[in-house]
């Protein structure tokens, strides 16, 4: 466990903006940040980052919370191990202890695996730089590549010896357990005589790391010239590694990817290790498999420009024209660089500066209209039927481009290069696109944002109409409201009519006040834990108070309830302080000149109804537990005679309850 001390001090640390930057590109909007989610696939931004607050909010998923909680989500980390990633971010030291049996059987396995993988990484780093083998191999090879050892540092990278199972046998020397080995795919275990072995043994070691910089998976690269044994191997698909939701060499190159707002995207490992030893260093590959509808979202995360560079053989050029049409199904720009005859990105960039590099890039990329113009139509300019199949290949990617405005852009740049009627090639793309299925999800698309149009404008009459809560509403939306208005207005006053005369009264001490003389306490846990919370701070503040006045006390930061320890609750109160933000109604309003009172103007009004209306349920609530004991033919006539007195008297203060609501509903 971490104590609650280096807890507050993680949590004082942590810039939600810093912190969400690591894994997103953000774009400052106002006094807030934008980009489009990372927890499902959008177009239009809706997640916003609110340094003043220091909470991220998605208003299309509806996913919200702190920096914790942010890393939890999106790298699928528990509250601990979300801490110490943060902790170690702003250099905070955290004390670890050994971890009990007990505690070691209740970590999960996903934790396992990534630790059995962290241990594989040092000793496969160790092992290419402390063994004779490993010196004389694997560090050759890498240094006939060119890698310096400041480079061979930075990626990790490693030898596994040929022995077998030299790293199996460290490893469960060490206590790590044989599922865990071979669930990550770095051991096996032969059927034939029961013996383990070693997947990667006799290859150089290019460890795959997450976003967040933790190692996933491995890939090995044998320096066997047997053509049976296969060149590159990779660990297999595990509870931790999913290679198509990975890229090699994202962890390095995300921050660079966000300033230069570009991804430039090549095939494999020593491709991307070249480039940013040469100073390149916004590169990423596709971890030796074909690029993934998923990966494509990744990049687009921190930008939506894409520049790929692929070998300039066939093969080569057939992943390019591939990756083409799936990235700009995403909707995203891409650019295409062909480079030299026999050169691939590796050697380029080992024989040229970092200088050189970005201006052959800047002179030589291409939009995909005219890389496949040059690569498909090469030598059969005047052969119609080749000229054909081109311009249907080039209208099928136009197609899968989702902007209507991009599309037509795109489909004039083709008929002025290849000298066709541009009313033709439309028809064209147009008749791709039904065929595809992509004009009906077009029309989905604007029948729900018509939907979206109408619930808004719903919404925006009903806060017109009638505002906050009615009396059809449950104990749960109840105990939400009365929590928003403790932590957003509980240190605000309001001007109460009492007969013909204005009282002032302040929110907290109304809400606090009268569920503790009632005796009423919260269902739910989360707001139950967000109210107790604000009780003990405030209970503290008027403690201290000398006047003990409630109109007076401060305000209570928001950061006791974004950052509770808790990441339910943390999330709950994100929630809260979120709702019914400006973000997406502000636009609306503007658009139909609708004013809308703010909370604040009415609170007079909401505060006393909520807390009235909140009374009325848990008295119903009351009302029917009583009754339920009074089916009990077992009953005593002295409790029974009780129960009956008490469920008169709660009908009563439900009545005056009742007269009370209407008076303030009217």
């Amino acid at each position: 466990m971490i104590d609650r001390s280096t807890v507050d001090k993680i949590y004082a640390a942590a810039n939600i903006v810093e912190v969400v930057s690591d894994f997103v590109s953000l774009k400052k909007k106002g006094i807030n940040y934008q980009a489009c989610c990372p927890f499902h696939n959008e177009k239009t931004p809706s997640f916003v980052v609110s340094p003043a607050k220091g909470v991220f909010k998605c208003f299309g998923c509806g996913k919200g919370g702190n920096a914790v909680t942010f890393v939890m989500e999106h790298e699928g980390m528990s509250y601990v191990e979300a801490l110490k990633y943060v902790a170690k971010k702003y250099g905070i030291e955290v004390q670890e202890r050994e971890l009990s049996p007990e505690e070691v059987r209740r970590n999960d396995d996903r934790e396992s695996m990534m630790i059995v993988n962290g241990y594989a990484t040092d000793w496969f780093r160790k092992t290419l730089t402390n063994t004779d083998e490993g010196r004389n191999i694997g560090l050759s090879y890498f240094r006939e590549r060119g890698f310096s050892d400041a480079t061979i540092e930075k990626f990790r990278l490693g030898y596994c010896p040929t022995s077998g199972d030299a790293f199996t046998q460290a490893a469960l020397a060490a206590g790590y357990k044989e599922e865990f080995l071979i669930g990550t795919g770095l051991s096996g275990k032969r059927e034939s005589d029961g013996q383990y072995y070693d997947r990667f043994f006799g290859r150089v070691i290019f460890p795959v790391h997450s976003v967040s910089g933790r190692v996933v998976a491995f890939g090995g690269r044998t320096l066997r010239t047997d053509k049976k044994v296969a060149k590159y191997i990779n660990s297999p698909e595990s509870e931790i590694y999913h290679k198509s939701n990975v890229l090699y060499g994202l962890f390095f190159a995300k921050k660079a990817i966000a300033q230069e707002d570009n991804c430039i995207l090549v095939e494999g490992y020593t491709d991307v290790i070249s480039m940013h030893q040469s100073g390149v260093e916004n590169v990423v590959a596709s971890s030796g498999t074909s690029l993934t509808t998923e990966q494509i979202r990744l990049i687009g995360r921190f930008t939506r420009n894409v520049t790929v560079i692929y070998d300039g053989d066939a093969a080569g050029i057939h992943a390019s024209l591939r990756g083409i049409d799936m990235i700009l199904r995403e909707g995203m720009n891409v650019r295409v660089v062909p480079l030299p005859d026999g050169e691939d990105p590796d050697s380029f960039a080992r024989s040229h500066s970092a200088a050189q590099v970005r201006e052959y890039i800047r002179t030589n990329e291409e939009d995909f209209i005219a890389f496949k113009t040059r690569s498909l139509l090469t030598g059969s300019e005047h052969d119609p039927i080749k000229r054909a199949e081109l311009i249907s290949d080039i209208v099928a990617s136009i197609a899968e481009v989702p902007d209507p405005i991009m599309r037509s852009l795109y489909t004039k740049e083709t008929a002025a290069k290849m000298g066709m009627d541009f009313q033709l090639l439309t028809s064209e793309v147009a008749r791709k696109r039904i065929s595809h299925g992509s004009d009906e999800q077009t029309r989905t698309f604007i029948r729900n944002q018509q939907g979206q149009q109408r619930y808004e404008q719903h919404r925006i009459e009903t806060l017109t109409d009638m505002h906050g809560i009615s009396a059809g509403s449950s104990m749960d939306e109840l105990e939400k409201e009365l929590v928003k208005y403790l932590i957003k207005y509980g240190h605000r006053n309001f001007k109460y009519k009492e007969g013909k005369t204005f009282i002032e009264l302040n929110v907290a001490s109304i809400i606090i006040n009268d569920l503790e003389a009632n005796g009423l306490t919260f269902r739910n846990p989360q707001y139950r834990a967000l109210y107790d919370t604000y009780v003990e701070l405030y209970n503290e503040r008027m403690e201290s108070s000398e006047d003990k006045d409630p109109t007076t006390f401060e305000e209570i930061g928001l950061h006791h309830f974004t950052n509770h320890p808790d990441p339910e609750v943390c999330n709950v109160a994100v929630d809260i302080l979120t709702d019914n933000d400006n973000y997406v109604m502000s636009k609306m309003w503007q658009k139909f000149d609708v004013v809308i009172e703010s909370e604040l103007d009415r609170l007079a009004e909401d505060v006393p109804r909520a807390v009235i209306l909140y009374k009325s349920k848990a008295i119903e609530s009351i009302i029917d537990s009583l009754q339920e004991q009074l089916k009990d033919e077992n009953l005593p006539d002295e409790e029974l005679l009780d129960i009956t007195h008490r469920i008169a008297a709660l009908n009563r203060e439900r009545m005056s309850i009742a007269r009370k609501l209407s008076r303030l509903i009217l």
